[in-house]
């Protein structure tokens, strides 16, 4: 078998391999041998179908076989020989099979982009005001107030206002035609929370239990539905029943109804305390997001397309996921590709880019490390560390949980030499 190695880009490599004629019409052989045992042809005992008689009737799906066969088998020896690992599936462009003669195809491919020197040091960056102040505390409790709030009707009986839980149940029709999938009953929304859209919302302000409106409007285009974007429609709802929060009084017996807490004190001190392991995160957050694009800026690279392509689909589902927990309009497929294939491109560098630094800097994840990462994890998720331990013995989420614990270590020792300019 020949090999020859053609580097089209920094990123596209393309493989000709020739394969001798001996070992073309060994493989021709045997396809017609196994052929022959299976074969059931009129007028030929099983077994005993000349080969010509098959050549006629099978040829073209044997020349199929054996070049995929041919190529199965070759490639991957071409590929280990020559040290070379695709990124992406090889595009593979054959000639013509024929017994007895030599056989020859080209496979191209993605793969990584040779990288130099990588630089990651002298960067700077600025780390985010992280100071908590009475205000988010405050707003903080207000949150609290409201999860433990009581839910019951007014005292007397009024129009629906913002903070309002209403029970509705509602049909809707779209172009003049009734959607039957669309409708519900018992539906519970808050007025003002934005749960609907805004024409819904404002059409239900100041309605009463027992009354039924019809609230037209059009559907934005970017809706979750696309046969219904850009269309006029009518709900037609039915208010059941409303109801409102009373939230209960800030004081030390709202501190012990909550959680462990003696005095209110204690509980401003303990919501202070989480607000500033937040804001610090988050800080932390933002100086590695400054310290990547810096380290893509500073070392522009070639970036493999199909790389590219697998970070946008994996960045799509994800805001997809996000939009529909909370209840928002999905963007189409294009919009979602334009908006954040930048961002995966960024992505992808970076990975490039530590990729380099962790082989030059000779990174080790330890035991110790991964210990220290599954409890980090188990505060995060709220789950016990043992726990953690057994799903992270599964191959696939041990190699994430590796791969997070090696870019932090990275982005470690970006920052150490990094000057950072306190905000």
């Amino acid at each position: 078998m020949q090999v020859n190695v053609q580097q089209l880009s920094p990123v596209l490599v393309e493989f000709q391999v020739e394969i001798p004629a001996e070992r073309v019409k060994t493989e021709v052989d045997k396809a017609y041998v196994a052929l022959q045992r299976t074969a059931r042809i009129k007028g030929f005992r099983p077994g005993k179908a000349p080969r010509d008689v098959l050549a006629h009737l099978f040829g073209e799906r044997v020349s199929v076989d054996v070049t995929r066969k041919l190529v199965d088998d070759t490639l991957p020896q071409a590929l280990s020989e020559k040290n070379v690992q695709p990124l992406s599936q090889p595009n593979i462009e054959s000639q013509k099979l024929s017994s007895g003669e030599k056989f020859s195809y080209k496979a191209r491919f993605e793969v990584r982009p040779e990288i130099g020197t990588v630089k990651y040091d002298g960067f700077e960056v600025k780390r985010p005001n992280v100071g908590v102040t009475d205000e988010m505390v405050a707003q903080e409790l207000e949150s609290l107030r409201k999860t433990h709030a009581t839910l019951a009707a007014p005292a007397e009986a009024r129009p629906s206002r913002a903070g309002d839980l209403l029970e509705i149940s509602f049909t809707l029709d779209v172009g003049g035609k009734r959607i039957p999938d669309a409708g519900g009953d018992g539906v519970q929304v808050e007025l003002g929370a934005g749960q609907f859209l805004p024409e819904l919302d404002r059409g239900l302000l100041g309605s009463r239990a027992g009354e039924e409106k019809a609230i037209a409007l059009t559907f934005p285009e970017n809706h979750a539905r696309t046969d219904f974007r850009g269309k006029a429609a009518v709900f037609r709802v039915k208010v059941k029943d409303i109801k409102e929060r009373t939230l209960p009084d800030v004081d030390d017996d709202f501190a012990k109804d909550i959680g462990t807490f003696q005095t209110l004190a204690d509980l401003k001190e303990d919501l202070k305390g989480k607000l500033e392991k937040a804001q610090k995160q988050k800080a932390e957050d933002e100086i590695a997001e400054q310290l990547v694009a810096q380290l893509v800026r500073a070392n522009p690279i070639p970036c493999p397309p199909s790389l590219v392509e697998q970070q946008c689909q994996m960045m799509e589902q994800e805001l997809v996921q996000q939009a529909r927990r909370a209840g928002q309009a999905v963007p189409s497929h294009e919009e979602l590709h334009a908006r954040i294939h930048a961002d995966s491109e960024v992505k992808v560098r970076a990975g490039l880019l530590m990729a380099e630094i962790a082989k030059e800097t000779q990174l080790k994840v330890t035991d110790e490390d991964i210990e220290k990462g599954l409890a980090e994890l188990a505060e995060q998720m709220g789950k016990q560390v043992a726990k953690l331990r057994v799903e992270y013995r599964d191959q696939k989420k041990r190699e994430m949980l590796v791969g997070m614990i090696i870019e932090d270590k990275i982005l470690d020792i970006i920052e150490s030499k990094a000057k950072i300019i306190d905000a």
